[in-house]
């Protein structure tokens, strides 16, 4: 199985001249970024080494510049999900969930989570199943049963609305 990494942060706008950035963290505790280091990117092969100086300000090792700094700008900062402290009971992590069966309440199997996405409105299961490829708002309604340890989450599809356009009044005459 593919090593699961889990986003953590990411850096910033360069601060001053000489290479520091700006970090914007993902964690509870902004400062466990740099007890995460060294940090890499989503595939594991470059390896950012990270050193916090104040508040969200941090030196990258061989950054010494602006212009190295500003490159890094928009870089997604990864950590290993094995070294992430474990969740609390009925508690889990998000990436947790990949991989995971998608069933519904009668047994029938919806397929495999590929992806939890969250882009400002919520997160959402991406499953991949036998026919076609299914969102699944990621709520309790929604998903009322979460078995990390049993390898599957039960889903209760949402029923599909449909939104019939309206006739123009130009149409009707």
């Amino acid at each position: 199985m593919a090593v699961k990494r889990v986003m953590v942060g990411e850096i910033g706008r360069p601060h001053g001249v000489r290479g520091l950035v700006r970090l914007r963290a993902f964690t509870e505790d902004p400062a466990a970024l740099a007890a995460y280091s060294p940090l890499t990117d989503e595939a594991g092969t470059t390896r950012y080494a990270i050193t916090l100086k104040a508040g969200d300000i941090a030196a990258v090792e061989g950054v010494a510049d602006r212009d190295a700094a500003q490159r890094l700008t928009g870089t997604k900062l990864y950590v290993e999900r094995d070294r992430l402290p474990s969740p609390d009971d009925e508690e889990f992590y998000l990436v947790d969930l990949i991989g995971l069966a998608a069933v519904t309440e009668a047994g029938e199997t919806l397929g495999r989570i590929r992806a939890v996405e969250d882009h400002g409105a919520g997160a959402f299961l991406i499953i991949d199943g036998t026919q076609r490829e299914h969102l699944m708002p990621f709520t309790r309604a929604v998903v009322p049963v979460v078995d990390i340890a049993g390898g599957r989450v039960t889903v209760v599809p949402p029923e599909e609305i449909l939104v019939r356009p309206q006739a123009n009044e130009e149409d009707a005459a």
